[in-house]
């Protein structure tokens, strides 16, 4: 499938080990954003080690427009913050965008649950800091439905057995209706 946004192409690729320098600039330039708008959604800067299992396992993109690097998104196909709740789904995680491709979410997500249908998943799944009140609307506008907060360990955008607590919510996007 071919993916538009503001009348250019859309190229998903799934990012190479020698990619990861890319991957970390648009995490790091989207998490910038965030905390200097207040928000702890994620940590100021990601560490390499933080992204290099999901990016040797072939689950993180680059997407680009134009030619240049405009977000990163990783989607894989299981979450322990999830268990409980059982069924098929993709999982997105650490979806940004550079600020000059804002508004390129939206084809991200269509993109990603086209992505978990094709593999056979009911459902597609994502969380984000349950006091980002913005971010929370935004998944509730493109169809997604809250589906309870939990606690994780670690600072912001990790998942640890330790550290600090940081209170998540999850949201679900039923596929099956679509």
């Amino acid at each position: 499938m071919t993916w538009d946004w503001n009348g250019s192409e859309v190229a998903f690729r799934v990012a190479a080990d020698e990619q990861t320098d890319d991957v970390l600039q648009v995490l790091d330039e989207a998490a910038g954003w965030l905390g200097a708008r207040g928000i702890t959604q994620w940590p100021a800067r990601f560490e390499a080690e933080w992204v290099a299992e999901a990016i040797a396992r072939g689950e993180t993109w680059l997407i680009g427009v134009g030619g240049r690097v405009a977000g990163t998104i990783t989607l894989d196909w299981e979450d322990p913050l999830w268990t409980e709740l059982g069924g098929s789904a993709g999982y997105v995680h650490r979806m940004a965008v550079r600020r000059w491709a804002a508004g390129l979410g939206v084809v991200m997500l269509g993109w990603a649950s086209d992505a978990a249908r094709h593999r056979g998943a009911d459902a597609l799944r994502l969380d984000c800091v349950s006091s980002n009140a913005r971010l929370r609307a935004y998944y509730e506008a493109r169809g997604f439905v809250h589906r309870g907060d939990v606690a994780v360990g670690g600072a912001p955008g990790q998942r640890r057995d330790e550290g600090p607590v940081t209170w998540v919510s999850r949201y679900e996007l039923d596929l099956s209706a679509a």
